[in-house]
Order: C-alpha cells, then structure tokens, then sequence
C-alpha cells in the first residue's frame, strides 16, 4: 500500500541525497529499457526519481535516443550516468533507427530487436564488471530491466547480482496474459488462438471486462506468440523469460487505482509483486499569459496561444502515440469525425506510416475548413503542457498506457480508439472503472466511421454522462497525478531492492 507523506523543499530533498550518499546508504542499479519512445521516456523518469531518493542510476541507451529524450538536470548529474551502446548494422534495418519510431514498417521490428540483443547483453556484462578502483561507480547492486531484455536476468545473475523486472503496463493489462510460463507458451493458460485472448481468463476470480476484442486478437496472436524469423524470439516469451528470472517485479500502478489486479498478479507470478507509483511526467511550469511560450511549446507557439483563447475544459486534444502507424484511410476517418463533432480541437498528428512530420492522411480542404475550431501540430509536440492546459477538457488517445497515465494525471476524460499492444485491455479497463469511454468499432474488422468519432467525443464533451466522467477523471488526478503518493511508491519498491541487494 502507498501511503502520501510530507512533503519537502528541493534542498531539504537535496540534503537528503548527500547524506544518503555520504553514509553509504544508496544503491547502484542500472536500468534497461527497450527501444520505444513509451519505453525510453518513462525509465528515463524512473531514473530521475529513483536519483531523488540518493541512489546512482545507470541508465541504457543508444546516442541517438540519448540526444532526443534523454535530458538529465544538472542538480542529478552525479547521480545518473547514461550509457549509449551503438547498435550494430543489421540487414533491413534503416540507417539511423534506433527506435521503433525510426521503422518506416512494423515488420522490420524483428531486426530492431535482433540489434538490440545483440549490442546490449553483452554492454550489460560489461557494466556488471567490478569497476577500477578509481571509479566513483561501485558494482551494481540490481538490475531494472523491460521486458525485451529476456537475457538480463540470466546475465545478472552470473555476476550475483539480483534483477527486477519493470512493468509499464498496468497490473490488469500484464495480469491477464497469466503466469510466467502461460506468457512463454505452456500450460493450459497459454494463448494459443484468437479465441483466448477474447475471453476473461477463469484464473480472474472477481468480475470484469478486460479482454481484446475479435479483431484485435486476430491481429496481434501471431505478433505476440510466435518467434520472429530474424531475433527467434517470441515478445510475449521474452516478457516470461524476463519476469521468471526476476526476483521482484515493479507495476507503474498504485494500490489506490487497481489493488485486485496487483494482488491477482502477486498470486500468478508467487514474488513479490510492488507498485512503482504512476510516475507521470511533471507538469509545466506555469506561465503566465504574456510569457513567451517558445521554452516550453518547442515550435508549437501559436497552438498554445490558440488553447489560451479557449474557454476552459471546452476543447479535445487527440494524439496517438509514438508506436501505431495510423493508415491514410484511418486518418481522414479521425479528421471527418473530428469535424463533425463540431467541438474545437487540437491535434497532435503524425503523417501516416511515417516517424517523423510528413504531408498526407488528411481529407481534401480539411485545414481550411477547421480553421479557427481546429489546430493540427506537427512533428514533437508538449503533450504535458497541452493536457495540462485548463483549456482541455478531453483527450482522444489510443490508451497506451503513458498516455493515459498523463491524461489522468491532469483529470482530462478519456475517449480511447485502441490501436495496437495493451490498448484494448487498458481501454475496457477505464471504461469499467467510468474514467472514459471507447469509440465504437467493427467487431469484425475493426473499422470505424466519422460518426463513431463524432458520438464518443459528444458523449464525453457535450451530453450528460460526460459530467460523471469529468467528475471520475478528477478523482483519478488525486491518484495518477498526487506526488506525494507515487513518490511513497517508489520509496517502498527501493527499500525493497536495499534489503535484497546484492552487497547486502
């Protein structure tokens, strides 16, 4: 259970750092993500809040990545050393990708993840290594690993040094997949057709609705189940390989938010089973309205001065995440309906198929006849600042779960088109606890139409219900988005890992 504590000044915190520091009581772990933006992002927090609490931090990555998203703030420094390990060149694999984004094809995943192996199990050895004696840097005391790295527990462990596994999927989401060796294939809880991945599990002893949909589970049975041709690797065995050769396992979930879920998944997986807290990115600094805004809106000006002359909670913000690669057909979809709901909007859009700015995917005159109601940014854009603008009152979002972690954060509602991954589970789970609805879709194909958008934006922006759903997305904002309680979170999980550490 995380329980909110007093909390206190920068220095007051600072001083707890060096102290920490100074008698020996930090640790050393060394945190290894996968080669997603979803993925690079919130371990990249996860450092900067694990150094706040007086530990170093060694943090995997590549230099590209490191140049793009990793910015460590000068007051953590010392605390957090980031270390970039070339990928290797590897057949199909575009010049220059170092991240899912970078792939014009999700079918050239496969040769991502055999690049990832292949540069990073042997750079975890190596950081394994006593260090020289003039290091500052002592031997790791754990190792804090995604799910991708199936290699790492294994690794860790000929340097007898203990390995957690770091889940930034929620409890639901990871639950419903079963035990570790149900992940890798056996046993009756395996998931070995479309039809398993439609049906609540009969392990879930209470009731709910989290499951895929027909045509979520026909696309994403082979991806998940079946070893790639190029790394052999299935993704959902890497997830069981590395939770089975864990010791701990961290959920970026609190108790406050889904407590059966993560008893569910202490039982499934028998270790201990500890929630990180939600760990959301901060938010903004607040600016004041004459404030040059070029700081903080990266390029983005004139789509924040737009939300400063709109009336509050009155506008829908829509994104998709780093991951999905949007067809043109779902695209045009996305903007029709966003024009016919007849609310403003602003909208972070990606071109399709494509990981950076690009033309393309909008309906013939769409900009023009928006202009005014809608904004279309593209390339990066400050999705915090945007969500935490009291301008925006809904976010139309995939329901990937660092999307919904800072939307609620903010008590924005939720309207979820789940595309890929976790989403469709994420989604049925925030529908079933009121924090947001979901577009309505095919059930055979999937397919939706400007109307589905349309309705499900009206439902949360303009008629009754949405009242109730604005009233359980401020509720879950004193949840996802209190400080105070992930950061007793987090505390817990360290302590754990300081009384099971390897120089224990």
């Amino acid at each position: 259970m995380c329980f909110p504590c007093k909390s206190i000044s920068l220095k007051r915190d600072m001083v707890s750092i060096a102290k920490a520091i100074d008698s020996g009581g930090s640790m050393h772990v060394v945190l290894l993500p996968w080669l997603a933006f979803g993925h690079i992002i919130p371990f990249t927090e996860l450092a900067k809040r694990i150094a706040r609490q007086g530990h170093r931090v060694t943090l995997l990555s590549t230099p590209r990545n490191t140049r793009r998203l990793i910015h460590v703030p000068p007051d953590l420094a010392a605390l957090i050393r980031v270390v970039d390990v070339p990928l290797p060149r590897v057949e199909h694999l575009p010049e220059g990708a170092e991240a899912s984004i970078d792939l014009p094809s999700d079918d050239l995943r496969p040769y991502l993840r055999l690049a990832y192996d292949a540069a990073f199990a042997p750079a975890l050895s190596d950081i394994l290594q006593p260090p020289p004696p003039e290091s500052p840097w002592r031997r790791p005391d754990w190792v804090l690993t995604d799910y991708a790295a199936y290699w790492a527990p294994e690794a860790a462990a000929r340097h007898g040094v203990p390995c957690a596994y770091v889940s930034l999927y929620c409890a639901a989401a990871l639950a419903f997949f079963g035990e570790p060796d149900a992940l890798m294939g056996r046993g009756r809880h395996a998931k070995a057709s479309p039809e398993d991945l439609t049906v609540v599990p009969d392990f879930v002893p209470f009731p709910t609705a989290v499951a895929f949909r027909g045509h979520e589970a026909r696309g994403m049975l082979a991806p998940l189940t079946v070893p790639d041709d190029v790394s052999g690797v299935a993704e959902l065995y890497r997830s069981g390989m590395s939770i089975a050769g864990s010791q701990v396992v961290g959920i970026r979930s609190s108790d406050e938010f889904e407590p059966k879920w993560l008893r569910l998944l202490g039982e499934l997986y028998q270790k201990p089973v500890i929630p990180l807290g939600l760990f959301p990115p901060p938010p903004p600094p607040p600016r004041p309205p004459a404030q040059d805004v070029t700081a903080v809106a990266g390029g983005h000006e004139a789509a924040l001065r737009w939300l400063d002359g709109q009336a509050p909670g009155s506008v829908v913000y829509a994104a998709f995440g780093s991951e999905a690669k949007l067809t043109t057909p779902q695209l045009e979809v996305i903007a029709l309906g966003l024009e016919a709901s007849g609310l403003p909007f602003l909208w972070a859009f990606r071109a399709p198929g494509a990981g950076e700015a690009g033309e393309g995917g909008l309906p013939e005159g769409f900009e023009e006849r928006v202009t005014g109601r809608g904004v279309v940014c593209r390339g990066w854009v400050p999705q915090v600042s945007f969500l935490a603008h009291g301008s925006v009152g809904a976010f139309l979002t995939h329901a990937g779960w660092n999307s919904v972690t800072e939307g609620l954060a903010r008590g924005v509602k939720l309207v979820m088109l789940p595309l890929m991954f976790d989403q469709g589970l994420n989604a049925r789970h925030l529908v079933e606890k009121k924090m947001g609805v979901e577009v309505e879709r095919d059930e055979e194909d999937g397919s939706f139409a400007p109307r589905d958008i349309a309705a499900a934006l009206r439902k949360v922006m303009v008629e009754d219900e949405g009242e109730e759903l604005g009233i359980k997305a401020k509720e879950a904002a004193r949840v996802f988005g209190n400080e105070e309680a992930n950061d007793q979170c987090l505390r817990d999980f360290l302590r754990y890992l300081s009384e099971h550490s390897s120089h224990q």
